[in-house]
C-alpha cells in the first residue's frame, strides 16, 4: 500500500517499518492493550457476519432472479433443460447422466467410455471435458438422504447459486486484508451486485465452467493476498500456503481454460519479482504451486496433452531455472541492474518457447492450435480464412470490450474510483520499482518533513499488477471482463478505504493529520454506500418482482418428436449448440458438439457444417453417412441468419473456407469463386429429386426442419 514514513537509518526492523500504525497501540512491555484486543475481536467478529449476509444474500438474489426469469420451478422438465443453453446442457448432461445410472460404477464407466457424445467414436469425457464437479455432485446426490425433497436439477442450481456466496465472502475478504477495514469488504459486495450486468451471467447461465471455477479463483486471491502481508509467523504461512493450493487446484479442476488464467497471474508475480517488489521466497512457492496444481488435475485428467503442454507449465518452468543460472540478479546499480533484467526476460521468453515446443513436439498437441489462429488474426497478424479462427473472431463474446461497459461501471462511480486508485498506485509502483532498481532503499527528505518515503505493500503491489493484466485481458476480450470487473469492485473498494491512500493525497496538499484522514478513510465510503444505496435500491427492487415466463414452443416441440419417434441409438447431427440440448433432453448420439478443444472434432464440425454451405447433396450425404448420421436437423435461423452483418454469417465463414463468393451485396476477396451448387439448406426444401433420394423431411416446425438419411447399400 502507499504510504509516507519517515526515515530511519538503523533503527527499527522491516516488519515495523512495514506496519507503523499498530505501535500506536502496543506498550512499552509489548502487550497490546486489553480494549484495543476486545475491539480487534468485535470488528473480526462483526465484519464476519456481515461477509457472511452478503454472501448469503447475493445467493439468494440471483436465485430469485433466475426462478423470476424463466418461473422454473413451474415449466416442464424438457423445458428446464432446454434452458440450459449451448454447452451449459453439454456439461449438465453428465450430471444427469450419472444420476441416472444404475450405479456410480456404471456412471463412471460411462463418462471413460463415451460413444453418445461423438457418434462412431469413443471418447473418455473425464479426460476431455472439466465435468468432475458434475460427478462429484452426482455422487453426493446419490448417497446424501435429500432424494425424497430436492430434484436433482435443483440441487445443481443451488449448488452454482451457493457458490455465488463464496466468491462474494472472497472479494469481501481480499478488500478488507488490503484496507485493514471490513467496511472496504462491505462496499466490494455492493459494487459487485449492483454491476451485477458486468460482473457475473450466473443467473442465466447456471452450468457454464468459468461459474464453477472464478469463486475459488477468488479465494485463492484472497489467499495469496494474505500470503503476502509481511511477519506472518510459520504456521500461518503454511496453512496459508495450503489454501492457496487447494482453491488452484480447484480452480483448474474445474475451467478449461484454467492455464491461461494463471499464466497471466504468473506474468504478474515474475513482473513484480523482477522489480523486488515481492519476496522471492513466496514467488518461488506460488510459481511452485501453481504447476502442482496443474499437474494434479492433469493425473485426474488421465494426463490430458493440453495440460502437459500448457504456457503456464513452461513459462514457470523457465522462471525457476533461469533464477538458477542468473544467481546475481539483483546485485549492482541501475544500469547494471537493468541489463541482467533485460538479459533475464529474453532467457525467461527464450526458454519458455524452446520448451513448449519441445513438450508439443513429443505430445503431438494439435488441441490448442486454434487457440493461437484466433490470437494471430485478432491481432492484426495477417488476414484468415481459417474457419475455427474466424468463428471465434465474429461473435461479440470474443471482440474487444463494448464502451457501453465504462458507462455502466460508472454510474455507480466504480469506474471512476478505480481509475483514480489504478493512476495513484501506478504512480507509487513506478517509483518503488525505480527505487528498487536503483539500490536505494530511501528517498531523501526535506529538512522538516516527519515522513518522505513511497512504498507499495506486496499485497497492494500483487493486486495492482493483477487487475492491470486482467484488465488488458478484459478490454482485448469481452468473454474475460468477468475475472476484471469482479475485481475491480475489490481494488477500488480497497483504494477509497486505505488510511495510506488518503495520507498520501492528504500530504499531497498540505493537509495531512491523521485525524483528517482516518474521518475520509471513513465518511467517503459510507457517503458512496448511501448514494449506491439510493440511485440503486429501488431498481434492484422493481427487478425481483418483474416476473417472466420461460416460452420456446419450437425447441420443446423438437425435443418432445425425437425421443417420441426416433430410436434411442439414433445418431443426430446439426448445430453444436442444437445438439448439446439433444443430447441433454434425449439422451440420442451426436455428431458434434460445443466443447470445441479437440481437432478431430473442430474439423468433424467444419465438415458438418457443410449442410449450411454450397455443396452438393451427395457430397453432404455422404458426409453425413461417414459420422453414422441418421438425422440432420437444420435451422432456420443459421440458414438465413440476420445475426451477424456479411463476412461474418455461419455460411459465409463456409463460404470462404470452401473457396466460394459469398451472398449479398459486397465485396469479396479475388480468389473467391462462384460454387457449382447452390446452398444445401436452402435447396433441400424445395424436394428436389437429387435430395429426395438421400433425404426424407419427417419433421419441420416454424423454426426447424429434421430430415432422415437413407441407408444406400
Amino acid at each position: 500500500m502507499t504510504t509516507v514514513r519517515q526515515r530511519r537509518v538503523g533503527k527499527g526492523t522491516e516488519a515495523d517499518e512495514d506496519q507503523p500504525s499498530e505501535e500506536k497501540n502496543v506498550k512499552p512491555d509489548g502487550k497490546v492493550p486489553s480494549g484495543r484486543k476486545l475491539w480487534d475481536i468485535l470488528s473480526v467478529t462483526v465484519g464476519g457476519i456481515v461477509a457472511v449476509s452478503l454472501g448469503l444474500l447475493t445467493s439468494v438474489y440471483v436465485a430469485t432472479l433466475h426462478e423470476n426469469d424463466l418461473w422454473f420451478s413451474n415449466i416442464k422438465e424438457v423445458e428446464r433443460e432446454i434452458s440450459f443453453r449451448t454447452e451449459c446442457g453439454l456439461y449438465y448432461s453428465y450430471y444427469k447422466q450419472m444420476i441416472q445410472a444404475a450405479s456410480i460404477q456404471q456412471g463412471l464407466h460411462g463418462l471413460v467410455y463415451d460413444n453418445k457424445t461423438e457418434s462412431v467414436r469413443t471418447i473418455n469425457i473425464l479426460e476431455r471435458m472439466n465435468v468432475y464437479q458434475e460427478v462429484f455432485l452426482s455422487i453426493l446426490y446419490r448417497i446424501l438422504p435429500i432424494q425424497q425433497y430436492l430434484e436433482p436439477v435443483y440441487f445443481y442450481i443451488y449448488t452454482l447459486f451457493g457458490l455465488q456466496a463464496v466468491y462474494v465472502i472472497a472479494l469481501y475478504v481480499t478488500s478488507w486484508l488490503l484496507s485493514g477495514t471490513w467496511l472496504s469488504g462491505l462496499l466490494a459486495a455492493c459494487w459487485y451486485v449492483t454491476n451485477r450486468i458486468d460482473t457475473t451471467r450466473v443467473e442465466f447461465t447456471i452450468p457454464l465452467r468459468e461459474n464453477w471455477a472464478l469463486p475459488f479463483f477468488a479465494v485463492q486471491i484472497a489467499a495469496i493476498t494474505y500470503l503476502l502481508r509481511t511477519h506472518l509467523q510459520p504456521v500461518q504461512e503454511r496453512l496459508t500456503l495450503m489454501a492457496i493450493f487447494i482453491a488452484t487446484f480447484l480452480f483448474s479442476v474445474t475451467w478449461q481454460f484454467n492455464q491461461f488464467m494463471m499464466l497471466i497471474q504468473a506474468l504478474a508475480l515474475f513482473i513484480l519479482d523482477c522489480f523486488d517488489m515481492l519476496p522471492t521466497a513466496k514467488v518461488t512457492w506460488l510459481y511452485i504451486i501453481q504447476v502442482s496444481g496443474l499437474l494434479l488435475v492433469c493425473v485426474l485428467q488421465f494426463f490430458n496433452s493440453m495440460i502437459l503442454g500448457s504456457l503456464l507449465i513452461s513459462f514457470n518452468a523457465s522462471v525457476l531455472i533461469a533464477r538458477t543460472i542468473q544467481k546475481n540478479l539483483k546485485k549492482g546499480g541501475l544500469l547494471n541492474r537493468l541489463g541482467k533484467l533485460i538479459l533475464h526476460v529474453l532467457l525467461v521468453l527464450g526458454l519458455t518457447l524452446l520448451i513448449n515446443k519441445f513438450m508439443k513436439k513429443i505430445l503431438n498437441l494439435e488441441s490448442d492450435e486454434h487457440i493461437f489462429k484466433f490470437l494471430k488474426a485478432k491481432f492484426g497478424f495477417g488476414a484468415t480464412r481459417d474457419f475455427d479462427a474466424n468463428l471465434y473472431l465474429c461473435e461479440e463474446a470474443f471482440g474487444l470490450l463494448p464502451l457501453n461497459t465504462f458507462s455502466r461501471l460508472s454510474d455507480t462511480l466504480l469506474f471512476y474510483i478505480y481509475m483514480f486508485v489504478l493512476i495513484l498506485l501506478t504512480v507509487a509502483a513506478v517509483i518503488v520499482a525505480f527505487r528498487n532498481l536503483s539500490g536505494s532503499n530511501q528517498v531523501q527528505c526535506m529538512e522538516e518533513r516527519e515522513e518522505c518515503t513511497v512504498t507499495l505493500k506486496p499485497d497492494a503491489a500483487y493486486n495492482l499488477t493483477h487487475t492491470v493484466l486482467f484488465g488488458c485481458l478484459a478490454l482485448s476480450t469481452m468473454r474475460m471482463k468477468y475475472l476484471w470487473t469482479s475485481h475491480m469492485c475489490v481494488f477500488a473498494s480497497f483504494g477509497l478505504c486505505s488510511t495510506e491512500v488518503w495520507k498520501l493525497i492528504l500530504k499531497g496538499v498540505r493537509l495531512h493529520t491523521s485525524q483528517r484522514a482516518h474521518l475520509i478513510k471513513y465518511s467517503v465510503p459510507i457517503i458512496t454506500l448511501l448514494y449506491i444505496s439510493y440511485k440503486f435500491w429501488p431498481g434492484i427492487m422493481d427487478e425481483l418482482s418483474e416476473l417472466r415466463e420461460f416460452y420456446d414452443p419450437d425447441t420443446v416441440e423438437l425435443m418432445n418428436w425425437i425421443k417420441s419417434n426416433t430410436p434411442n441409438t439414433a445418431v443426430f447431427a446439426g448445430s453444436m449448440q442444437l445438439l448439446a440440448g439433444v443430447k441433454l433432453c434425449t439422451g440420442r448420439t451426436l455428431t458434434n458438439h460445443p466443447h470445441y478443444e479437440d481437432k478431430n472434432l473442430r474439423e468433424r464440425t467444419k465438415q458438418i457444417y457443410q449442410i449450411y454451405a454450397k455443396r452438393s447433396p451427395e457430397d453432404v450425404y455422404r458426409i453425413l453417412r461417414s459420422f453414422g448420421t441418421d438425422y440432420v436437423i437444420l435451422e432456420d435461423s443459421i440458414c438465413y441468419e440476420r445475426r451477424h452483418s456479411r463476412g461474418c454469417r455461419l455460411r459465409d465463414l463456409l463460404d470462404r473456407a470452401n473457396g466460394h463468393i459469398m451472398d449479398g451485396l459486397g465485396e469479396n476477396e479475388p480468389e473467391l469463386k462462384p460454387s457449382l451448387y447452390p446452398r444445401f439448406c436452402e435447396e433441400i426444401k424445395k424436394n428436389l429429386p437429387s435430395y429426395t433420394v438421400h433425404f426424407t423431411r419427417v419433421f419441420q416446425n416454424k423454426t426447424f426442419h429434421v430430415y432422415k438419411l437413407a441407408k444406400h447399400k
